[in-house]
């Protein structure tokens, strides 16, 4: 339920985005909105919206990253049932995937657009053929645990809390609404395709979500394994109870973890465009550097490999403390959050007047109510989110993503009195004012 009720707030989130992209295509995404829509003050919102947007991009990439890696350990540890799988084991995977995935985004551009395809396709094999082992082994859990049972395990008296905290998985499940956006100069017709393609992505996502969820928890055994696995990976657990073999368990492994693989490819695209941004609007330190596109390879190749770097010391955090590394990763929807609400709440308090209407634009009310309904629900949860995810929290298990939020958001605020002067502000920011 979580999920579905994420799922419509962020489906309110994406119509409000999709409205922006088409009416100001960039790559920019929510940077040169925030730009815009804030007017006189557009500047430093467009600053803060850009740092927060790369930020929570790069620290999402990270996530993915540490996914895969534990995916390739805990597949490994299937074969070896006296193995405890170690935080090094998982580093040395982490840092082996991140420069692996960097350089097909460094040297093979041309074939990212198939790759992307590829991945596309992969995931709904993977779904189908997922949801069809879920079906036909002999044992699943019953259906009155699946649909009508709640186990409350966080130590908060308040089951209506406790559901709105446990949306922030589905914030995770249905992916990001302005993903698509920071290709805006890279596809055709971006006023028309970028609504089209936000649509398309979250329809398949809420579909293949709820089939996918749905297999899970009916293969679902013995949930308690599931929470105290030794894997550091708990799908590996729950794929090892549907089919009760490693075979099979390796199997639905890879299915999940070649479109993972191709994804954190993608993900590196947008980033890199995010960082690439921000550099040719002179908002990054040597700006001339990372604001440059290579010639030969046809892509912001500094801005990628300043990517996989920034990854490769989140790793080395990761080895040393894996409770810091969540604090950073954790951070990705708090960030994000506030840099959706930087360019979706001036849109609304400037009764949405200030940029020109696009291919796709919500009319009269409903446009007042989308942006409005979205706006209260990142203010409300960008605080729900900050809490522990449960009590009694310790330092190992505290939730540190406002701790974060709040020094990265003090780094952004001096960076940008230090920076002011020099920064040019978007450069495609005259075409639309």
């Amino acid at each position: 339920m979580t999920s579905i009720a994420v799922e419509i707030c962020y489906w309110l989130i994406a119509a409000s985005i999709a409205e922006l992209a088409s009416a100001v295509p960039s790559a920019g995404g929510v940077y040169h909105w925030a730009s815009i829509t804030a007017g006189p003050h557009g500047r430093v919102c467009g600053w803060f919206a850009g740092w927060w947007n790369v930020m929570a991009w790069i620290f999402g990439l990270a996530a993915i990253l540490q996914i895969v890696a534990a995916q390739l350990v805990s597949m490994y540890a299937l074969f070896h049932p006296g193995m405890v799988p170690q935080r090094w084991q998982i580093f040395i995977a982490y840092v082996i995937c991140t420069w692996l995935c960097c350089f097909p985004v460094l040297f093979a551009n041309k074939a990212l657009p198939m790759m992307e395809s590829l991945a596309g396709s992969l995931t709904v094999v993977g779904l189908i053929v997922t949801v069809i082992v879920c079906a036909v082994v002999p044992k699943h859990a019953t259906s009155t645990s699946v649909w009508t049972e709640w186990q409350n395990a966080t130590g908060y008296e308040s089951n209506v809390f406790v559901f709105l905290l446990g949306m922030l998985n589905g914030a995770f499940a249905c992916g990001s609404p302005d993903v698509i956006s920071h290709l805006a100069e890279e596809v055709p017709s971006p006023s028309i395709n970028l609504p089209k393609a936000i649509l398309a992505q979250f329809i398949a996502g809420f579909l293949t979500g709820i089939f996918y969820l749905i297999g899970m928890f009916y293969g679902i055994i013995n949930l308690t394994a599931v929470v105290e696995n030794s894997y550091l990976f708990p799908l590996t657990e729950i794929y090892r109870q549907i089919p009760s073999s490693a075979a099979g368990s390796l199997g639905l492994l890879i299915l999940a973890f070649l479109p993972t693989v191709l994804q954190v490819i993608g993900i590196y695209i947008i980033v890199s465009r995010g960082l690439w941004t921000l550099a040719r609007d002179n908002a990054l330190p040597f700006s001339n550097v990372f604001g440059r596109i290579s010639h030969k390879h046809r892509n912001p190749f500094n801005s990628i490999v300043l990517c996989a770097g920034i990854c490769t010391v989140l790793g080395f955090i990761y080895l040393g403390s894996s409770t810091a590394f969540s604090a950073f990763v954790g951070s990705f929807v708090l960030l994000s959050s506030l840099s959706y609400l930087m360019a979706i709440l001036p849109h609304l308090l400037s009764k949405r007047s200030r940029i020109p209407p696009g291919w796709f634009w919500m009319k009269g009310g409903i446009g007042y109510a989308v942006n409005g309904f979205s706006c209260v629900y990142l203010m409300a949860f960008v605080v729900i989110f900050c809490f522990p995810f449960a009590l009694p929290a310790t330092a190992g298990t505290m939730n540190y993503a406002s701790l974060m939020t709040g020094s990265l958001s003090l780094f952004i605020a001096i960076f940008w009195y230090w920076r002011r002067k020099e920064y040019l502000g978007p450069q495609a920011l005259e075409r639309h004012v």
